[in-house]
């Protein structure tokens, strides 16, 4: 029986019905190539662009590819989760709707807001990277002297974010199928990039730069804050997470920014012709193809330069572009450039799509306003994309993006950590529901899951925590100053409306 107050459960017939009201109808027309293509599209981006060789310069060493390595590990554990909740409940809100099936509406809204600072803040974090990638490629065209960024008083004007979420804004109020029509283009030229910067590079690795393969802790700097070391080493009393195997582990949950996204497509489930069959191929496939690319980018590019050369100088961050301009090769630089600012692009757009939808979800609720979820002709809640848009642009804009993906990991890991729990949840209080994919050796796999993801978390700054924690008692206050009366469930159980009526 469902509960009520805090933990008032919202049955998976309830999600499923409410998923055909006119007025907040998506509409279904996305096939397993179509998610497969989103989830390459916003998985392939950061993480190789930039990902790969930072962090081997500043954190693991060459073992950065076995940081990847442990951190697709943990997403696959989570990847097998997800995929049982998308084809057994095939509504928009992913980690958020499952968690109202399974541990209530107070949980569901945690992971929710949860949620937003995942998808917004990751959207307008990368847009940032985007824009400086605009102005590499303006100069590759023989444009100088066109900065992106512009000082305005204290603050900083970021034009060419801005020009990417007002565009991505246009797209995805148009329809989702155009949306990943336009990744699966652009998709192809970023994957292209990608096999050509691994075919050249392997002309140009030595082998002496693999070693020391995990290389000696870094010393404490003087006046360093221990608060900029991860919790795990804090905790154990390490002197620093910088190199060394605090480094390795570190740098596993720093290049977990590099796979987030997989989780989109549950996202997308509600917009799916046949959920139980595709969602499941869509998460695994997309995870499968990126997981190989990003090891061997990070082999590459740690055999081709050594790890001390990629490390951050003046605040600017190693890319890949900097292991070929390091041994001469400045055509592959810049095809690396054009292939960055692709990448970037449909990472931003999916991003954002994610984001939408989870609003889309939590309106339709009633946890925030109702209107956000109205659809519009094209079958698309434009309301909820115009709003993200514009918070999305303003962030992106005005605001810098330091630290940006270490709030994003802990957010998601989180995430990830009650979709596991979920399903062992469901699978004990509804083992009658029809499921088109079931996850294997349960509970053993979310458990593992559980315990991959939560020592990712650990090894996140202490000050990634303290910022999370303040977000979250955020959450909580808007919760019980709005959420709570405004609740369609809650409004159904007082008897204020029928099931599936309105406010």
């Amino acid at each position: 029986m469902p509960g009520t107050g805090l933990w008032r459960t919202k049955s998976v017939e309830q999600s499923i019905k409410d998923t055909d009201e006119p007025d907040t109808k998506l509409r279904k027309n996305l096939g397993a190539w179509d998610l497969m293509v989103f989830g390459v599209s916003v998985v392939i981006g950061a993480g190789i662009f930039t990902l790969a060789a930072s962090t081997a310069g500043d954190v693991t060493g060459p073992s950065v590819s076995l940081s990847f390595v442990m951190a697709a590990i943990a997403c696959g554990l989570a990847a097998v989760c997800y995929a049982e909740f998308a084809s057994t409940v095939p509504v928009a809100g992913s980690a958020y709707t499952y968690s109202y099936a399974t541990f209530g509406e107070f949980i569901a809204w945690i992971i929710g807001w949860d949620l937003i600072l995942e998808f917004a803040v990751a959207a307008a974090a990368v847009s940032k990277g985007w824009s400086s990638y605009l102005q590499q490629v303006l100069q590759l065209v023989g444009i100088n002297g066109v900065p992106t960024k512009l000082e305005l008083g204290p603050l900083q004007f970021d034009w060419g974010a801005l020009l990417l979420i007002a565009g991505l804004t246009t797209v995805l109020a148009i329809g989702t199928k155009l949306s990943a029509r336009v990744s699966l283009v652009i998709s192809a030229i970023k994957v292209f990039v990608v096999l050509l910067v691994v075919v050249v590079g392997l002309a140009y690795i030595k082998p002496a730069n693999y070693t020391p393969f995990i290389p000696p802790a870094q010393e404490s700097v003087e006046g360093a804050s221990k608060l900029d070391q991860s919790l795990l080493s804090l905790l154990l009393g390490g002197e620093t997470s910088s190199y060394g195997v605090f480094g390795l582990l570190a740098g596993a949950s720093l290049v977990f920014f590099a796979f987030i996204g997989f989780d989109v497509v549950a996202t997308t489930a509600e917009e799916t012709r046949n959920p139980q069959r595709d969602a499941p191929r869509g998460i695994f496939g997309s995870l499968a193809i990126v997981t190989v690319l990003y090891v061997a980018v990070a082999v590459v590019v740690t055999g081709m330069v050594n790890y001390t050369e990629l490390a951050t100088v003046n605040g600017e961050k190693a890319t890949l572009a900097t292991a070929f301009e390091i041994n001469g090769i400045t055509w592959a630089a810049g095809v690396v450039t054009v292939g960055a600012l692709a990448g970037l692009t449909t990472v931003v757009m999916v991003m954002f799509l994610g984001q939408v939808r989870i609003l889309f979800a939590m309106s339709r609720d009633g946890l925030l306003p109702r209107g956000l979820a109205k659809t519009g002709a094209e079958g698309t809640p434009v309301r909820a994309t115009l709003i993200v848009g514009g918070v999305v642009a303003l962030a992106a804009a005005l605001f810098p993006a330091e630290k940006l993906e270490e709030m994003v990991n802990v957010g998601t890991l989180f995430a990830f950590i009650l979709v596991s729990a979920g399903v062992i949840v469901l699978r004990r209080t509804r083992p009658d529901l029809p499921r088109g994919f079931k996850a294997p050796l349960v509970p053993a796999i979310p458990i593992l899951a559980i315990i991959a993801c939560l020592w990712l978390m650990l090894n996140l700054t202490a000050l990634t925590w303290v910022r999370f924690l303040v977000w979250m008692v955020a959450g909580v206050v808007v919760y019980f100053l709005y959420s709570r009366k405004h609740s369609r469930l809650g409004a159904q159980q007082r008897g204020d409306i029928s099931a599936g009526g309105s406010v």
